[in-house]
């Protein structure tokens, strides 16, 4: 008997919470930082996790590229050899309370966006959708408008939290015990997303293991 995958979004409220969060969090964990320090050490981890996912994808350069779901320091800040759009429903938040200055990065056009209200057509050679999956107000919908936006042949690379547990990912649902992420699901339910869009599955890379939670980055092409 095969395996029900549960395909469950959030609901409104939920999502409003945890933007209403996520912009709290982000705040707060700003204020008493050396900025320049702290965009330092995000394009260090961002140029790691580059190199650690370039066996299976052509290192980005020269390529037109999305960051969806950015945050105020998306892997953005270290793609400079590229024509890269960056979207995030915060964006005005971030620059309205300094955590953003799209100054400093000139080869970026940003844009005040949810995931699931972008209307680009096969317009990108890669798509990051990094640490935002699990944050989207409809879950059908953000997946939609990734893959309209990736041009036959392109490549997006997620990364989310998956649940390890049954129990504890249906708790986590009804509760919910994660207000800044309104979805919910494991690596197997995040991969049908893709897999039911035609895309291909290149690697699911684990890449870090916690008690709760997994974290993957999820590689796949558009045919």
């Amino acid at each position: 008997m095969s395996k029900r995958i549960e395909l469950a979004a959030p609901t409104t409220w939920k999502w409003k919470i945890a933007q209403a969060l996520e912009l709290r969090w982000w705040k707060r964990y700003l204020k008493d930082k050396d900025r320049n320090h702290y965009l330092q050490w995000k394009a260090s981890y961002w140029d790691q996790l580059l190199f650690d996912i370039e066996k299976y994808i052509e290192l980005p350069e020269h390529f037109v590229l999305l960051d969806a779901g950015c945050g105020p320091a998306g892997i953005f800040i270290c793609l400079k050899r590229n024509q890269v759009t960056a979207i995030d429903p915060l964006m005005d938040k971030y620059i309205e309370n300094d955590l953003l200055q799209p100054e400093h990065y000139p080869w970026v056009q940003f844009e005040q966006c949810k995931i699931e209200d972008m209307d680009f057509k096969e317009k990108f050679d890669y798509i990051f959708c990094l640490n935002a999956i699990n944050h989207v107000k409809d879950l059908e919908k953000s997946y939609d408008a990734l893959v309209n936006a990736l041009k036959p042949g392109g490549t997006l690379i997620v990364s989310t939290d998956a649940h390890k547990h049954s129990f504890l990912k249906k708790l986590f649902q009804l509760i919910p015990g994660d207000l800044l992420h309104p979805v919910q699901l494991n690596i197997e339910e995040y991969n049908a997303h893709l897999t039911k869009r035609k895309l291909e599955i290149v690697k699911n890379i684990l890449y870090k293991e916690e008690s709760i939670f997994d974290y993957y980055i999820t590689i796949a092409k558009k045919q």
